[in-house]
């Protein structure tokens, strides 16, 4: 029996398969087949490899801790866990403390959490619990997390669903939203499945501003956007706010699963508010610790940075000679989108890019959605872009 009829017999079909490839190993920003072919991947498994496949720092890692303890659970002391929340805040300029979940789902349930926790007094009444997001915005696939979500197609089928949660066109519009019920606004400062689409930096700090005035907390979902994707430890660091909630998850294990949130509100929960069975065990903080490790090395040597400006050049340049097909190119950092022109359809480009041997993902809004890993050589990138176009030539 083969892999692929296996997955269709055994496996729950939540997911569009691709069956035209079957990956059976990877270094750094190449995948490779089960029959040789290799791929340049411009998606790192959705912005989770954040250090390439592979990676032998990161492997020893893992290796060295599962040998030694895997998981004991949170009622003990866990080492790295407390060291990775000690790093996060260092790296971060945060003054915070962090709890550990498995996913980005996870961690925005927690940040919820806190929020309504936040809205309720010591007695247990509530006060207020209305949380604003933004329309296009995705949060995660839990039923409070879909809720959050201000995508109408993602409310589908599953209700009902928890109640407070309004949808802001768009930074302005939260204003009008606010009421004597909101305790707290939710937003990505780079929308990720909303299309690779990036917040104006001035409107963000005003709003964070405008918040923070009114005891309105500010959760930033950087389940996407953290971990140096944007170019800095935090999309808020680049946009110079100190939001009261943030969560991540994604790049911060370079694939083993990890969530985070990190809050100001640091007396907020107390024993028995919250928990997670595997959320923070050793195995996943040891390999965040080395992730971070590997990270900030990249980002301090400058090779990050230059890396990300001539990923943009190029995306630029691309999108100049291939104006029939696109309208522009939009992100940040490595978190970068062409956003397609009406009359052409983004998943036949991603389709047609993947029959070149290279990995690029589909967005919301119509984009094509790049999110190479973050320690790429100029030469894969330079192979990437030389099959990308030959995609665009195809078309």
């Amino acid at each position: 029996m083969t892999i692929e009829a296996m997955d269709k017999a055994y496996v729950l079909p939540t997911y569009a398969r691709n069956y035209d490839a079957h990956f059976v190993r990877g270094e750094n920003a190449m995948l490779y087949d089960a029959e040789g072919n290799d791929y340049v991947d411009f998606g790192s498994g959705i912005a989770v490899c954040s250090v390439g496949h592979g990676n032998p720092r990161l492997a020893e890692a893992i290796c060295d801790q599962a040998k030694k303890l895997i998981h004991t659970s949170n009622l003990y002391l866990i080492e790295p866990q407390a060291r990775l929340a000690k790093r996060l805040a260092e790296l971060s300029g945060m003054d915070v403390r962090t709890f550990f979940a498995n996913s980005g789902a996870e961690a925005n349930e927690g940040a919820i959490k806190i929020a309504r926790r936040y809205g309720t007094d010591d007695e247990g009444n509530v006060k207020r619990y209305k949380i604003i997001t933004l329309e296009h915005s995705f949060h995660g696939r839990t039923i409070t997390a879909l809720k959050a979500t201000g995508q109408e197609a993602m409310h589908t089928y599953f209700g009902p669903f928890p109640d407070g949660f309004v949808y802001a066109r768009d930074i302005e519009h939260i204003y009008d939203l606010i009421d004597d019920h909101t305790v707290a606004v939710m937003i990505e400062l780079v929308q990720g499945e909303g299309g690779v689409q990036p917040m104006e930096r001035s409107a963000v700090q005003k709003l964070a501003a405008a918040l923070k005035e009114r005891d309105i907390l500010l959760i930033v979902d950087e389940v996407q956007t953290g971990i140096y994707r944007t170019g800095e430890v935090l999309a808020s660091n680049l946009y110079e706010i100190t939001p009261d909630v943030v969560t991540l998850a994604k790049g911060l294990g370079g694939g083993v699963p990890i969530g985070a949130i990190m809050t100001t509100l640091k007396e907020i929960l107390k024993p028995g508010d919250h928990g997670s069975t595997f959320g923070g065990n050793f195995l996943s903080t040891r390999a965040a610790l080395e992730v971070l490790e590997i990270l900030e090395s990249h980002k301090t040597s400058g090779e990050l940075d230059h890396m990300m400006l001539l990923f943009e050049e190029r995306l630029k340049e691309i999108a100049r000679i291939y104006d029939r097909l696109f309208d522009k190119e939009v992100g940040v950092g490595f978190m970068r989108g062409l956003r397609v022109k009406e009359g052409f359809d983004a998943g036949e480009i991603v389709k047609a890019a993947f029959d070149e041997r290279v990995v690029v993902l589909k967005a919301g809004r119509n984009t094509v959605r790049f999110l190479p890993v973050l320690t790429m050589t100029k030469e894969e990138m330079a192979l990437g872009f030389q099959r990308f176009i030959a995609a665009l030539d195809r078309l």
